[in-house]
């Protein structure tokens, strides 16, 4: 009865990974078999605790609650999944709380409660056994993102608290959302995908910690979970923060932020965010919209252009990528640009742009497995944490990154003279700067070097290959 609705069914018209389809051809998939993805998980891992652990008392509405909550956890999205509320919302709403703290979480909420009320459905929910009042506020508060430690949720008591870290676990990050879009996302790019969720799924167990249960994983798995945070980094270094992907997001986004007060006389696209009846016809279709229909509305002409020339690999030229040694400023590394590049008169220091990206394995200057329990054969009712020495010596230093990039904008027939200069410009400022610079043919030459020496001792790519 959900998946059949008009707010459901629009996920078939969001692509999961956004804009990516325009770099990599296979990246056409959707929001909607991710989340019908994520909810069979979701049941398979309930199964698992429930058959290893009767005395847990899961019971046929928790089964029922997590499995809605894991199908509905993404119905928030806009148009191009993280595009939309990541880049677009923010600056055309600077300030706005769904901007600030929950993003498209809170818009899965208003879009579950918009679902019940526009099909009847609570009339269903209560014939499969369900309390509107407990039961629904349990729902939404497993799609607002689970638990933390000390917070104090209403849906359920604290025997059941280790339900709040099936669907989406903010205690340590490893969920079946991230199981199902890792192998997802990873087959339809054609990355192999490092680690096997069903070795996690089958040794997850849930213990005692702190007075709080908590889902644990059997010791013998901990590089299985190095593997699945290895795993994200691998998606979002490789594909999700591609340079070209990721100049293009940032031209689809200038060009709705030109079209959001003019697509339509009567209403921006960004006032959909508060009314989920409008926010249901949002899709990626708007990109269609804004390039197919600019001709009768004059307004949209210089949205077009942007699409235009995307559609036309007309973008910005990549200069260069450095990594830094730690968040530099972005205005600090854009006065040093404009002092190095101005010393050039053919260069102007405005026709360039610069971005600052983090990435990693998950949260910012956190190792993966801080907030990882495990336990042991002989005692699998005890939880303990593991050091990452005692996982394994050669596991990295550092699990997050801050990379530099440049851009020329210009792209009439002048741009790759002054593309060659830049990029001279470019290796010469990261020398100076002491950045690790991506392009410099030594720093790839001792990348080759690595990636042989860790091809021979083992059959899998170890984690040296990253920071080097």
């Amino acid at each position: 009865k959900m998946i059949d609705t008009p707010q459901f069914q629009r996920l078939r018209h969001i692509k999961q990974l956004g804009t990516k389809y325009l770099v990599y051809p296979g990246a056409t998939h959707t929001r909607f078999e991710h989340s019908l993805g994520v909810a069979h998980l979701a049941g398979c891992l309930l199964k698992t605790l429930d058959e290893n652990q009767p005395d847990l008392n899961i019971t046929k509405q928790d089964f029922l609650c997590v499995q809605i909550a894991a199908l509905c956890h993404d119905m928030g999205h806009g148009p191009f999944s993280h595009l939309f509320d990541g880049m677009f919302i923010p600056e055309v709403q600077p300030g706005n709380i769904y901007v600030d703290l929950l993003k498209h979480e809170q818009a899965s909420v208003d879009m579950f409660r918009c679902m019940r009320e526009e099909n009847l459905l609570d009339k269903e929910i209560k014939f499969y056994g369900l309390n509107l009042s407990e039961d629904i506020k349990f729902i939404e508060e497993l799609i607002l993102k689970g638990q933390k430690d000390a917070q104090v949720k209403c849906g359920r008591t604290e025997d059941k608290s280790f339900l709040y870290e099936i669907v989406a676990n903010k205690v340590n990050g490893i969920d079946v959302d991230k199981w199902d879009y890792l192998a997802r996302d990873c087959y339809y790019l054609g990355i192999p995908c490092g680690f096997d969720s069903q070795r996690l799924l089958k040794s997850a167990r849930v213990c005692e910690v702190n007075g709080r249960k908590h889902i644990c994983f059997r010791g013998k798995v901990a590089d299985n979970i190095y593997g699945m945070f290895h795993t994200r980094y691998t998606l979002h270094r490789q594909a999700l923060q591609h340079k070209i992907g990721y100049i293009i997001d940032v031209k689809i986004t200038e060009s709705l932020v030109k079209a959001n007060d003019k697509l339509s006389p009567d209403r921006k696209i960004s006032d959909a965010i508060d009314n989920m009846q409008e926010y249901t016809k949002l899709t990626d279709h708007i990109f269609d919209q804004i390039l197919n229909q600019s001709d009768s509305n004059p307004d949209l002409a210089e949205a077009r252009s942007i699409l235009e020339d995307v559609v036309n690999r007309r973008l910005p030229k990549f200069v260069g990528e450095a990594r830094l040694k730690e968040k530099d400023l972005k205005e600090k590394l854009q006065k040093q640009w404009r002092e190095i590049i101005t010393d050039n008169k053919h260069v102007n220091a405005e026709d360039f742009d610069i971005y600052v990206l983090d990435m990693g394995f998950g949260e910012v200057g956190k190792e993966p497995i801080d907030n990882v329990h495990f336990y042991s054969k002989n005692e699998p009712n005890k939880a303990f944490k593991l050091e990452k020495y005692q996982v394994s010596s050669l596991k990295p230093k550092r699990f997050h990154e801050y990379l530099v990039r440049v851009y020329y904008k210009k792209t009439d027939g002048s741009y790759q003279k002054i593309q060659q200069k830049a990029e001279k410009r470019f290796h010469e400022w990261c020398e100076n700067n002491e950045f690790i610079d991506s392009g410099n043919s030594a720093f790839l030459c001792i990348c080759s070097d690595v990636l042989f020496a860790s091809s021979l001792l083992s059959s899998t790519l170890t984690f040296c290959d990253v920071y080097v």
